[in-house]
């Protein structure tokens, strides 16, 4: 009855739309559905490369986690461990999505489902409910199957010991995690190591990392590439040969890790080939979830060309870049306030060689990482205004630090937009559109809009930013993208 209830749960699978899709292979519908075939047992992508089963035999499931549940174990071929997430402007759907997010961060292994509930504002039976509508499954289940998909990433695309796969998938002992690959995917871990080993492990070396991580094309990487790389911060980022680098810092398990990530277009298949130090083995899922986050690679770029029309015609594909870091992006908007990006970037440079902390890496450009907002909190507000920055921002810095460090202020994807906006608007120094782009990029909410924005107002030949407002009603609920469309007008004329 549980199985059925959760095939059921996803009232949007219509069995003909999706097998339609999953005849065509078709990449919009990647990671909305899973297909389920009674008569292997195995689940798969809708663009896997197999010959599609009959229909008859099809079972159609909203998450991996509600296959699994129903028994079914992952197609080796298609790896439904790399379908693309699913962003989302549903207020239901965010709350699962938000919810998803933070289980990859650990969140509710380390503090609990009270706890994730409580971050979003709801209580937790609110969210069993909603992440049940979305997911077919309970959130202790989804976060089980995540860690199992995790560990079998890591068996095939790294050459990780299994007992560091085990732990670096979230599982508490060896012993537990062979019991249970073993009863879900009917495989030893070291004999599904040994059946991928190979294409699927040419990616694998002992110094570092290497992952895929799918998309729905199309995907306008040298724009993503060129809008990072203008904003890239001495020390921190550097975008070169069409890669991009950062250095990070991730809480897990109790810890900080630090280390460096690179970022690239996979040459073969749509997807973003992305290769992490060996230093963030520890706190591989929020690393990877925080890439996801920063490469917008939840989008549906049909979606958004249906709301946007004409305006996408010239960078199909484009996304909005969000944050690895919500404090980050957040400051750098404070420090980009009424300033070109240049000289936003300048003073962004400054914070961080007086407040970083170094670290070593392979690449000459990346050799701090930006300073946690506890660090920054402690500061004086004189400290701050001494790197060259007007009082008033300073202060803003200062107050934003300290409301991240105590909790008031949480910055991550799929956030309550309104109740994060309103705390936004009440730091000082913090107008709308430093608001709007924070919700733009570290809330990833797709409907941000600052309208107020110099360069919207030129694109668009305006000068009452209440004309603009007006105006973006038209691109609901993917004003975010409208705006990357509209900066990216303006590219070589200014």
């Amino acid at each position: 009855m549980a199985n059925r209830r959760a095939h059921n749960a996803h009232m949007n699978l219509d069995p003909r739309t999706c097998y339609r899709a999953l005849k065509a292979r078709d990449a919009r519908f990647d990671g909305r559905f899973f297909v389920a075939v009674s008569s292997t047992r195995i689940y798969c992508r809708p663009v896997c490369t197999v010959r599609p089963p009959r229909r008859e035999n099809c079972r159609f499931y909203p998450s991996a986690a509600a296959a699994e549940s129903g028994g079914y174990r992952p197609c080796l071929r298609c790896r439904p461990e790399l379908a693309p997430g699913n962003a989302s402007v549903d207020a239901t759907s965010r709350l699962a999505q938000a919810a998803a997010s933070m289980m990859e961060d650990r969140t509710l292994d380390e503090e609990g489902l009270e706890t994730v509930a409580a971050r979003l504002g709801i209580t937790d039976r609110h969210l069993r409910r909603a992440f049940g509508a979305e997911f077919g499954v309970s959130p202790v289940e989804f976060a089980q199957t995540q860690r199992l998909l995790l560990a079998k990433r890591l068996l095939t695309d790294t050459v990780l010991p299994v007992t560091e796969v085990a732990f670096a998938s979230g599982f508490g002992s060896l012993r537990r995690f062979n019991a249970l690959f073993k009863q879900r995917y009917r495989l030893q871990p070291r004999q599904l190591r040994r059946h991928m080993n190979g294409a699927a492990t040419a990616l694998a070396t002992a110094d570092v990392l290497n992952f895929e991580l799918s998309f729905r094309p199309p995907y306008d990487w040298p724009a993503i590439c060129a809008f990072l790389g203008a904003r890239a911060v001495a020390g921190v980022e550097a975008v070169e040969g069409a890669r991009y680098r950062r250095t990070v810092r991730v809480p897990a398990g109790g810890k900080e890790h630090r280390g460096w990530i690179e970022i690239a277009m996979s040459p073969k298949k749509p997807a973003l080939r992305v290769t992490v130090s060996a230093s963030l083995t520890k706190a591989l899922p929020p690393v990877l979830s925080r890439v996801k986050s920063l490469m917008d690679l939840a989008c549906h770029p049909a979606e958004v060309a249906q709301a946007l029309g004409a305006l996408v015609r010239q960078h199909p594909g484009l996304r909005v870049p969000g944050a690895f870091d919500g404090f980050e992006v957040a400051v750098r908007a404070i420090l980009g306030q009424q300033v070109t990006v240049a000289a936003a970037r300048t003073v962004a440079g400054r914070f961080v060689a007086a407040f970083g902390e170094p670290i070593e890496s392979p690449f000459a450009a990346l050799t701090t990482v930006f300073p946690a907002a506890g660090r920054i909190a402690d500061l004086s507000y004189g400290r701050i205004a001494r790197i060259g920055m007007p009082g008033a921002r300073a202060r803003s810095v200062l107050a934003l630090a300290r409301a991240i460090a105590n909790g008031e202020l949480i910055l991550m994807p799929n956030a309550d937009v309104e109740a994060t906006l309103g705390r936004l608007r009440a730091l000082p120094g913090v107008g709308e559109w430093t608001a709007q782009y924070i919700a733009m990029r570290a809330l990833a909410w797709p409907d941000a809009f600052p309208h107020t924005d110099l360069s919207v107002l030129k694109a668009l030949g305006e000068t009452d930013a209440r004309r603009v407002l007006a105006a973006g009603d038209a691109w609901r609920p993917w004003r975010a993208y409208a705006v990357m469309h509209l900066w990216q007008s303006l590219q070589g004329k200014e």
